[in-house]
């Protein structure tokens, strides 16, 4: 295949993704947008901004627990990276859902309704919200939660937020975005494959 089939097909897949999420777009979840005017100015990339800096945030404390305790169950410290909430996934999140752009207010209602959700299934089931479960109770409720719109959305935010970090690079054991001293080009068993040799 091509570079440019492969391009096109990868325009294919991102187009039915998004015509797949057009159905679940709702006026109430444009309602519920943070008061911010426009998209603004084009921020200045020389400099960084703090979590919340360009529009309102969207989560209540409570809303971070849960969020925390999702996303360090969902992406939890091992012997070679940490959990999701160290590298900052949940400010990651909060960001995304706050953003005042139509796909990310489907997406604020989604996080923020399915918080909601598996907290008050925590409560029926434990009488303690999520954040306050062991990690055996989190699971069984993640578990129970796991085909709902909610749950994938989420762990696909979390997973996002977290390996697009130097941290989820390294775990990923990524190596692209690094200077080479040199660039030999393919090999020749590559270029055979291509018809190029």
């Amino acid at each position: 295949m091509s570079e440019l089939d492969r391009r096109t097909a990868i325009k294919w897949v991102m187009a039915a993704s998004a015509a797949l999420r057009l159905p679940s777009v709702s006026f109430d979840a444009l309602a519920a947008a943070p008061a911010a005017k426009g998209y603004g100015k084009d921020p200045d990339l020389m400099k960084v901004y703090a979590s919340g800096d360009l529009w309102p945030l969207t989560l209540t404390k409570e809303q971070r627990a849960t969020a925390t305790a999702l996303s360090d169950l969902i992406i939890p410290a091992d012997g070679t990276s940490p959990a999701a909430s160290s590298v900052n996934v949940v400010d990651f999140i909060d960001e995304w859902i706050s953003a005042p752009y139509p796909e990310h207010a489907v997406d604020r209602k989604t996080v923020v309704d399915g918080l909601a959700a598996i907290d008050a299934e925590a409560q029926r089931r434990f009488g303690a919200t999520f954040a306050k479960l062991s990690a055996s109770q989190m699971s069984a409720i993640a578990d129970a939660m796991s085909a709902d719109a909610f749950f994938i959305r989420y762990r696909g935010l979390t997973a996002g937020g977290f390996y697009t970090t130097p941290v989820g690079m390294k775990d990923l054991k990524y190596v692209g975005n690094v200077a080479m001293p040199a660039f030999e080009g393919p090999t020749p068993e590559i270029l055979k494959r291509l018809g190029l040799a």
